[in-house]
């Protein structure tokens, strides 16, 4: 019996719902605001209002009752438009939503997942310190029990959608205490935006992802309610590990989005581009260097839809989430090159989308995990 990863006909619909916004929607305008550095909030309402962040969630909570496989399928196809707009689509669901949706209370997921499935709100997840890196585990960030409060100190860095104007929480990841072997006790608390002590950094001036918020945090006797914990205490280092292993087959998704935009740029302009009395698609070498993109983006694409099957399945899918995420990430960085070098002259100007596909691949190999951490990760599950 052969595996079937064809989309069911909802999930067609909503994919040509989605390729149809970023291609009358996103790519007309997204240049300019690149170019500017500035966040789009007008194509954020837009896909608020098509209920895009709501999607893997149950409609008692303002989602649209889907699953990753429905992110999944809405991210790729923005991707292959546009990176920043896919990864503020991305981290505001995977990363700002999902923790309270798994972790949540009651009471805090009917405070925030209306607004955030709505798009109204977006979410961000405080991991990443200065000085930690990949190494999540060591945080210094902390967290100290006064009363009915938790008050923060520390600093959190490359977070997304962190410091726009409808961000309203901050999930943090801090210590809040130590087990009897002295390692730390690391426990998730919601942090509201604006409350006293909670600090933004202006935006990273960064090689890609240029209309997406990316910003530093520092948190000084940041004093929020003790009610504000995410799930039990020093439980927020299983709970960022699980939200990890999901956020991946959405980062292998958008990976993959990007690798196909690539394709679909390249196409296009070598049918277009006449070198020497002829198309340059005319040329073999041209052929082959898009047969082998293609080949690259399908492969990928099969490879996130597995393990987002497996995860809507209830089945195990650590493995391959990471496997997902380490190739669509190096694969979308090839294809940006290739599309780059097949455009020419032109690959380099920033009019040309390929030019802005070159400057996102690249963090797709670091982000939510370095492909040496993806490879890690595979290598333990193989028992190794």
């Amino acid at each position: 019996m052969s595996l079937d990863h064809r989309l069911s006909p909802e999930l067609e619909e909503l994919r040509r719902t989605v390729e149809a916004f970023a291609h009358d929607v996103v790519a007309p305008k997204i240049g300019e605001f690149y170019e500017q550095h500035e966040f789009p909030y007008e194509i954020v309402r837009d896909m608020g209002r098509m209920g895009l962040f709501g999607l893997p969630f149950p409609e008692e909570y303002g989602g649209m009752g889907g699953d990753y496989l429905a992110l999944g399928v809405a991210l790729e196809e923005l991707a292959r438009v546009d990176s920043s707009v896919a990864i503020t689509l991305e981290a505001a669901v995977s990363l700002g939503a999902m923790p309270v949706y798994r972790f949540g209370t009651e009471e805090q997921k009917q405070e925030w997942l209306p607004r955030m499935c709505a798009g109204e709100v977006l979410g961000a997840f405080g991991l990443t310190e200065p000085d930690g890196g990949s190494d999540a585990g060591a945080t210094r960030t902390t967290a100290v029990r006064d009363g009915d409060s938790w008050v923060i100190n520390g600093s959190k860095c490359f977070i997304t959608n962190s410091g726009t104007d409808i961000t309203g929480l901050v999930t943090v990841t801090a210590v809040t205490g130590r087990k009897d072997d002295g390692s730390p006790l690391i426990s998730s608390i919601i942090v509201p935006s604006g409350t006293p002590g909670f600090t933004v950094g202006a935006p990273y001036s960064k090689v890609g992802w240029n209309a997406s918020d990316t910003r530093e945090l520092s948190f000084s006797d940041v004093r929020v309610p003790a009610g504000n914990l995410l799930g039990t205490e020093g439980r927020g280092y299983a709970q960022f590990l699980r939200i990890l292993d999901e956020g991946r087959i959405a980062i292998a998704a958008l990976a993959t989005g990007l690798a196909q935009g690539c394709v679909d740029e390249s196409v296009r302009y070598a049918k277009d581009r006449h070198a020497f009395g002829r198309p340059i698609g005319h040329n073999q070498a041209i052929q082959f260097k898009l047969a082998d993109m293609e080949m690259r983006a399908h492969t990928s694409r099969l490879a996130w839809r597995d393990a987002a099957s497996r995860l809507v399945h209830g089945e195990p899918f650590k493995k391959e989430a990471a496997l997902a995420k380490l190739y669509s990430s190096e694969i979308a960085v090839d294809n940006a090159r290739e599309a780059t070098q097949i455009h020419g002259g032109y690959g380099f100007m920033n009019e040309y989308p390929v030019a802005r596909m070159w400057r996102d691949s690249k963090i797709l190999e670091i982000g939510e995990g370095t492909s040496e951490v993806q490879r890690l990760l595979i290598a333990r599950e193989l028992g190794v």
